[in-house]
This record gives C-alpha cells, sequence and structure tokens, in this order.
C-alpha cells in the first residue's frame, strides 16, 4: 500500500512539470505589458540567441518526498523539437516513465503499467517537452493581472493561456525579472491537480540560467527537486526517444495515435 501511494504520488509529481502570495497594488504606476515581462525573463536567464544553440539536453536530480523520508533519483532527456524520456527511480518501486516522442505522450509504471495521454494531459506534456520553444509558440494568450508578492518580493503575475488545457499563472521578480512561482491545474488519471511550483537557486547551466531549486505542492504533499547536473547539447541517440514496445502495442490496440 505503501508503494502504491509513493508510486501514484511520483507520477503526479512528475506529471507537474518541471510555482503563497500576498496583496500588493501599483494602482499609481502603468505595469509593463505582459509580452514584455515574458520577454525580459528570457533576456536575463541567457537571451534568445543562447536558447536557439540548444539542441539536446540531459538534467539529473534528486527528489524528495518532504516529511515522508522517500527519496527517488530522477533523468530528463530532451531533444528539439519536442521528444522527452523522463525515469525515476524509487527504491520498492522501480521504474516510473514518462516520454514525448511526435506527437504521442506516453507513461508507464510498475504498479500501473503503461499508458497513452490524449487530451488536455497530452497537450501539456508536449509543451513541457518543447525544448527552446519561445512562448508564444506555446501559449496564444499572455495578459497582465498586477503585481503580488511571493513571499516579500513583489512579482508581475502573468496568465498565460494555451491553445487546449487550462491556464497557468506566473510570478516574475520585478527587480530581477526571474520565475519564481507558477500555479497551475495539472489533469491526470487522478483527476484535476492543483499544483504551485516555488522556483530558486537559479546557476548558469551552458549559458543559460536555470532554477536548480523546485518545490512543488499538490495532492496535499511536497516534493523538493534539487538539480544535480544539467549537461547542454551532450549526444542523445535517436533511439532514446523510442517507444516501448507496450505502448506501441496500446496505440496499435486502440488505433488513437496518441490523439
Amino acid at each position: 500500500m505503501i508503494a502504491k501511494k509513493a508510486s501514484r504520488f511520483l507520477i503526479a509529481a512528475l506529471t507537474i512539470e518541471w510555482a503563497l502570495a500576498g496583496g500588493s497594488s501599483r494602482a499609481q504606476e502603468k505595469l509593463p505589458a505582459a509580452e514584455t515581462v515574458l520577454d525580459q525573463y528570457v533576456e536575463v536567464t541567457g537571451g534568445r540567441e543562447a536558447y536557439k544553440k540548444i539542441h539536446t539536453q540531459i538534467t539529473i536530480a534528486t527528489m524528495e518526498f518532504v516529511g515522508k523520508g522517500i527519496k527517488a533519483t530522477l533523468t530528463s532527456y530532451k531533444a528539439i523539437p519536442h521528444n522527452s524520456y523522463n525515469v525515476a527511480e524509487m527504491q520498492g518501486i522501480g521504474k516510473i516513465e514518462q516520454g514525448t516522442s511526435g506527437d504521442i505522450a506516453w507513461e508507464r509504471s510498475p504498479l500501473q503499467g503503461p499508458r497513452v495521454k490524449s487530451g488536455e494531459e497530452r497537450a501539456s506534456a508536449l509543451r513541457d517537452a518543447a525544448l527552446n520553444a519561445e512562448w508564444r509558440e506555446l501559449f496564444k494568450k499572455a495578459e497582465m493581472e498586477g503585481v503580488e508578492n511571493v513571499g516579500s518580493r513583489p512579482c508581475y503575475k502573468i496568465l498565460l493561456t494555451p491553445a487546449e488545457g487550462s491556464p497557468e499563472t506566473r510570478y516574475y521578480d520585478t527587480k530581477t525579472h526571474l520565475l519564481v512561482k507558477v500555479n497551475k491545474v495539472v489533469k491526470s488519471q487522478m483527476g484535476e491537480i492543483p499544483a504551485e511550483v516555488t522556483l530558486s537557486d537559479y546557476r548558469d547551466a551552458g549559458g543559460i540560467l536555470v532554477p536548480h531549486r523546485v518545490l512543488q505542492k499538490g495532492l496535499g504533499q511536497e516534493f523538493l527537486i534539487t538539480i544535480e547536473k544539467i549537461e547542454q547539447n551532450p549526444e542523445i541517440p535517436a533511439s532514446r526517444f523510442d517507444l516501448p514496445a507496450d505502448v506501441k502495442a496500446l496505440l496499435e490496440k486502440s488505433g488513437a495515435g496518441g490523439n
């Protein structure tokens, strides 16, 4: 039972991809456009040209279930445009895997078996897998909603709406222009999961500033992800993103092609 619950929580944490705020009013001050804030974030973290140079990426991290004494190791592989393979390994459970290949998004675990994602869940997975895609390619609308504090830090509150799926709210520090929090609703097998993700400890990774500490809250649980290593443009065999045999079998049986 413990292993099954941990597996479900881990799948949910992985679904909430790699975030409370008091009020702060700037009614007397003209706020920048949402597009300006989003573009500033790109510039302060490295700039468009630096991002466009990255074609593949490997991230190694650890994840701790806060207060539960449970840890997992995470490895993520990405390649443009939106191919991905993510694996979490936990003692007593084994591998929990997720991936995207072409327009197909999938996951599998020892306790729940293979599954092909569809609808909003699939659309969200493909957005999360997009390496170096500009926000304009992933969202159809960006709206400035004002300024709110995240802790003691005034932040621009931006509402982003994708072409498919629920909107998400992002908070950007008004001084550093860094993203410090994301609020979103994730759709999964367990239903709609309100998620809060807090990002900190930005460090250089191959010319790009990347948060190395990610605290996720969802399902009444907290998951702390600590990035150990990020490789930009490593050699990744194309076969790394091949669909597992049991996922292929599901697709052949359903004829859905992941849609």
